[in-house]
């Protein structure tokens, strides 16, 4: 196999929400796939110069701003690639095919219902999480987490990652807690995400 191929791929999303997709060429690799536009890295090049270049050459546009969203490792059966993901902010120009290739815009809902190499599928739940998320820190017993929560879903927040160590909470708490917090975050219409150890996870498993 040969070494890892490094790529800058380019989430763009305009004024309506939706993401700018391109679909391969089928003599390519992944051909007949639709994919976030981008390309190889060069040996001289950053990631931002290899994102600039490939974006213009690609679709016509101009970044102006951009920022990482996320890095992901795949493995093909033929090379190793590695996504450098950004997502676009600003940019100037209308996306065209310049290389004749299909382009269109897709709501975020839309994008689990196209055919994306394996590579990308991560992308689509990295660009449809929100954009601010919570991550629960250090509290002294379960009614200021709950307090610091409710507070947090009052300001907006739609993702809450509820982060728990040994000790953080007694045990045969933590199913309770993780009732009342998931109760509030569907009030608020947040989604709730566990990331806690597996003790507490078999305790809710077989609670």
């Amino acid at each position: 196999m040969s070494d890892i191929v490094h790529v800058a791929v380019a989430v763009i999303v305009n004024q309506d929400d939706e993401v700018c997709i391109s679909l391969r060429h089928k003599d390519l690799h992944q051909g007949g796939l639709w994919e976030f536009p981008g390309g190889k890295v060069e040996r001289h090049e950053t990631i931002e110069q290899a994102l600039i270049r490939e974006i213009k050459e690609e679709l016509g546009l101009d970044i102006v701003e951009s920022r990482q969203l996320i890095t992901i490792n795949h493995n093909y059966q033929d090379k190793k690639v590695c996504l450098h993901v950004n997502r676009i902010l600003r940019y100037r120009g209308q996306a065209t095919g310049v290389e004749g290739q299909q382009v269109k815009w897709l709501a975020l809902c839309q994008l689990s219902s196209i055919d994306f190499p394996a590579a990308n599928l991560a992308i689509i739940k990295a660009v449809q999480l929100p954009e601010k998320y919570l991550i629960t820190g250090k509290f002294t017993d379960e009614n200021n987490f709950l307090k610091k929560l409710k507070n947090a879903l009052d300001r907006g927040i739609q993702l809450v990652q509820l982060r728990l160590k040994e000790g953080d909470s007694s045990i045969d708490k933590v199913p309770a807690l993780i009732q009342q917090a998931s109760s509030l975050c569907a009030h608020a219409d947040a989604k709730l995400l566990l990331n806690i150890p597996q003790d507490y996870l078999d305790l809710i498993d077989t609670g």
